[in-house]
């Protein structure tokens, strides 16, 4: 087996482009609009909802890995590394699935559902930073970025120094 199972490879480039999203709206969008502007509230829908199906796609996808039959792990001749390159997966996924749930408390400790969601018509809090989770957000969406970097780094030089064609086993195409 060459490739990963196409659920996975759909997956992976369907939260690829979530997460980027999910970063931009949340670290430029929503921290550049003050909570009295009315657009806050279509801005907070759009990042809630984002995030609540990333972390569904994302616990979709942790089955999948886990239940689908996958290629060997790479090996790029380095005990070390080999291990680091399987961990920083398991680690991408936490990662994730912390970031999503420390939203999820900012957003019930705020009142959020009822406010974002349910039309509620009470205000928004006058600063998001009042609630504990929302520090551990902030540090976590800068650890996930990191995790990303390094993913895309790992990316161009399996693809472009050792040219082992890592990129055909998370693409499309014959699995055989």
């Amino acid at each position: 087996m060459k490739r990963y199972h196409g659920a996975l490879v759909a997956l992976h480039w369907l939260l690829a482009i979530m997460i980027i999203m999910g970063l931009v709206m949340g670290g430029r969008v929503l921290s550049a609009t003050p909570n009295s502007d009315p657009q806050k509230l279509f801005y907070l829908q759009m990042h809630m909802s984002m995030g609540i199906l990333i972390l569904a796609l994302m616990a979709i996808r942790l089955l999948v890995r886990f239940f689908t039959r996958k290629p060997p792990h790479a090996d790029i001749g380095n005990a070390l590394l080999n291990k680091l390159g399987v961990a920083t997966h398991y680690v991408f996924y936490l990662v994730v699935f912390l970031v999503a749930g420390s939203g999820l408390a900012i957003a019930n400790m705020a009142g959020l559902p009822d406010i974002v969601f349910a039309k509620s018509g009470a205000p928004l809090p006058s600063d998001f930073s009042e609630y504990p989770p929302r520090a551990a957000h902030g540090i976590l969406t800068k650890l996930l970025i990191l995790v990303i970097v390094g993913h895309v780094a790992a990316f161009l030089y399996h693809q472009f120094v050792r040219k082992d064609g890592m990129f055909s086993r998370m693409w499309f195409g014959k699995r055989g």
